[in-house]
Formats: C-alpha cells, sequence, structure tokens
C-alpha cells in the first residue's frame, strides 16, 4: 500500500508542512515522536521520530503516511523504490 513514488527523505526543521501539530495517540516526549499524529498539512501520520533532520516520508494508498527517522534516508529510499 505504498505510493512508492512519493518517498522522500524531508527535514522536519524545515519541511513545516510534514510537522506534527497534534498527536492523536502515541507518545510525545523531547527528542522522541512515535504514534498517530495530525500534520501542519492537514495529513494523519504514523510516526517513529527521533532525529528530526532525516526523516522519511512514506505516502500510503491508504488515508495516512508514515515518517520514519532513519540513519541512511538514500538507502533506505532505494531499497523501496526496489519493490516496484
Amino acid at each position: 500500500d505504498i505510493s512508492i513514488a512519493g518517498v522522500k527523505v524531508i527535514n522536519l526543521n524545515v519541511d513545516s508542512e510534514y510537522k506534527p501539530k497534534w498527536r492523536t495517540n502515541g507518545a510525545g516526549l523531547p527528542g522522541y515522536s512515535a504514534g498517530w499524529f495530525k500534520l501542519q498539512n492537514k495529513e494523519k501520520a504514523l510516526l517513529f521520530v527521533t532525529d528530526r533532520s532525516s526523516v522519511v516520508y512514506i505516502p500510503t494508498n491508504k488515508d495516512y503516511s508514515v515518517l520514519l527517522s532513519v540513519r541512511e534516508a538514500g538507502e533506505f529510499i532505494d531499497t523501496i523504490q526496489r519493490w516496484k
């Protein structure tokens, strides 16, 4: 259910439209966000974020996206795109 064409690396410190705005279910601690959030752009998203400067944005064909902190974001995206 991943929309592969939309997968990209984002920086939540810069890309303000993807910043989490409201936590609907999960944990929001300093330096860690996990669970369901509404983003600034009103999108529903499942977050597992520790490093806001290196986040992989994964849109789905469902009614939400996934945001993950990934150490090697480029390699992660290459792996996802090979599924195509």
